[in-house]
């Protein structure tokens, strides 16, 4: 693989990669939602997953999101008869987002975030110095 094609490699990583952290950043927002509605359904946890790119005309492999899915666990009930989101029992519920699972996912997404942008920053350099022996 050529230099250009493995920066291509990091470049589909760093958007996926972002896309992931954006899609994390949204579940902790999100974290304490209720409905916004008697007995609705509140936020409900969205997990994206990837998949192989080919790109055809490099024949570099790269990352893209497949989809991005709505977890299908169980929300959080409390029991707040006062509320407006409550329903007929007196329980509210609450997103099934959980915030250590999320930060730690938000640790897994940086990190490899910085190991592409640290590829394409060795590709550059690499190009430059076979530019600097060209001279």
């Amino acid at each position: 693989m050529d230099l250009d094609g493995s920066v291509q490699v990091s470049a589909s990583g760093l958007r996926a990669q972002s896309l992931r952290m954006r899609i994390i950043a949204e579940n902790i927002a999100n974290a304490d939602s209720v409905s916004t509605t008697p007995g609705g359904d509140p936020y409900r946890r969205r997990v994206p997953s990837f998949q192989s790119q080919v790109d055809r005309a490099t024949g570099t492999n790269g990352v893209k999101i497949k989809s991005i899915e709505s977890d299908k666990g169980e929300f959080k009930r409390l029991y707040e008869p006062g509320n407006p989101a409550a329903n007929a029992q007196g329980y509210v519920l609450k997103s099934n987002v959980n915030t250590l699972v999320e930060a730690a996912d938000m640790k897994a997404a940086q990190r490899s975030y910085e190991a592409n942008l640290n590829a394409i920053e060795a590709a550059k350099t690499l190009t430059m110095r076979t530019l600097d022996l060209l001279k």
